[in-house]
């Protein structure tokens, strides 16, 4: 029996969207310290843009991470 809502395929879902949401903040993180270094002329909103971005990632990387490793013992 191999079904979709088993607790292990849930785990391994949120294990790999966690994995690929670590891997885009790093990523952000490094084009944010460019832009910061250099920014392009004409356009203001962009590192305003990229950590606004970050924070949201940053926000779901927490509420996996809750899902994943609760506080309370089940």
């Amino acid at each position: 029996m191999n079904d979709c809502n088993e607790p292990d395929a849930d785990v391994t879902s949120l294990a790999s969207r966690l994995a690929a949401l670590t891997t885009e903040h790093r990523d952000l993180d490094a084009v944010i310290a460019q832009v910061s270094v250099a920014p392009p002329p004409g356009d203001d909103l962009l590192l305003r843009r990229l950590k606004k971005r970050k924070l949201v990632l940053k926000d779901r990387i927490s509420l996996i991470e809750r899902l994943l490793d609760p506080d309370v013992p089940a």
